[in-house]
């Protein structure tokens, strides 16, 4: 059974008593070893005003981890686009194609990222139509962040030329790789109607994985860029020395789960020891733990190498996105990404 390519997820976790500073610090270190560790992506998600995620801005953290890193591809996953212009987004990423030529990713999704007061202050001149226009956007940007660049058509110019040209970057030889990213059935055919590449967010919501790829498939239009179709998965991963280590170090991600899906107050990340404290307690993650389990890849460094090359071989594809979600003990440093970055080295060992 082949191994899958493997990349990298990172919301840029911040736990208990850690700064932002260090948070992102860690996970600049963390892209620049999985860069010498032959990972193939690293990107970052877009999330907002959460205790326990410092990812809010997925193009700032890419442009100094492509100045951090040699060989590996860097982006978003995914920049939710119905927060920003268009235009906006497309100048952004093909300035990082100018930092790094060939090396660039762009996943858009169209989720918003956070909760509706979040999402307005986003917005703030757009509205919520920003959501039903996300296929013309995606047209959009992808003729903007192209070397032809984009031309709209303007009324009432006194020399008689109604075409206006519009680049999102002056003189572009290359444009950023644009994946639709997403966790329902509408994404998974919108990318097939593009002809574009799709990444089913598994990591977030493993309901209707199956449902969502045969539509992808079924359903794709060969593009100019794409003759067929090209996915990859996302997954959780925890992966230690030891199975009771894994375990351990699974806790706090769990924990954090489940208080988003029960609506509780969100915190920072608990450590390890905080978070089987507070469990013992309260035994707040307890009912989803077993499904967790099944989903997550949780367990010693072979164990979880099998596991992957099996759900890569189910699913049709030759790369899993990992997000490397271990927590922290408490004498762990603060700016660095321990169990984090163990995970990256067993498996890629």
């Amino acid at each position: 059974m082949n191994a899958p390519a493997l990349s990298v997820l990172d919301l840029v976790p911040v736990r208990t008593g850690q700064t932002s500073a260090q948070a992102v610090a860690a996970s600049l270190a963390l892209a620049a070893r999985a860069d010498e560790l032959g990972y193939r992506r690293y990107w970052f998600a877009e999330h907002h005003n959460m205790p326990a995620v410092a990812s809010t801005s997925p193009p700032v953290l890419a442009a100094v981890a492509a100045a951090r890193t040699r060989r590996i591809r860097v982006g978003s996953g995914g920049v939710m686009l119905p927060n920003h212009s268009p235009l906006v987004v497309a100048e952004q990423f093909a300035a990082l194609e100018a930092i790094a030529p060939g090396r660039i990713d762009l996943g858009i999704g169209r989720a918003p990222g956070s909760d509706p007061v979040i999402t307005q202050l986003l917005r703030m001149s757009g509205t919520t139509s920003d959501v039903d226009r996300f296929p013309d956007h995606i047209r959009d940007i992808l003729a903007l962040t192209s070397p032809e660049g984009a031309t709209v058509r303007l009324t009432g110019r006194p020399d008689g030329d109604d075409r206006y040209a519009i680049h999102a970057t002056p003189a572009a030889t290359g444009a950023p790789e644009l994946w639709l990213l997403g966790s329902s059935d509408y994404s998974a055919q919108l990318a097939a109607a593009f002809g574009l590449p799709y990444v089913f967010a598994n990591h977030f919501s493993g309901e209707g994985l199956e449902r969502a790829l045969d539509l992808y498939r079924q359903n794709f239009q060969p593009s100019e860029t794409l003759a067929a179709p090209r996915t990859f998965l996302t997954a959780n991963a925890v992966v230690a020395a030891t199975a009771q280590e894994a375990e351990e170090r699974m806790l706090p991600q769990a924990r954090m789960m489940a208080r988003l899906r029960g609506g509780r107050p969100l915190t920072a990340l608990e450590t390890v020891e905080q978070a089987a404290a507070a469990e013992a307690s309260d035994a707040l993650a307890a009912p989803l733990l077993d499904a967790l389990r099944r989903r997550w890849f949780v367990g010693e460094p072979a164990d979880v190498r099998e596991r992957l090359a099996q759900f890569a071989q189910t699913h049709g594809v030759d790369e899993v996105m990992l997000s490397p979600v271990a927590g922290a003990y408490d004498a762990e440093p603060m700016d660095a990404a321990s169990g984090r970055l163990q995970t990256l080295e067993l498996l890629a060992g």
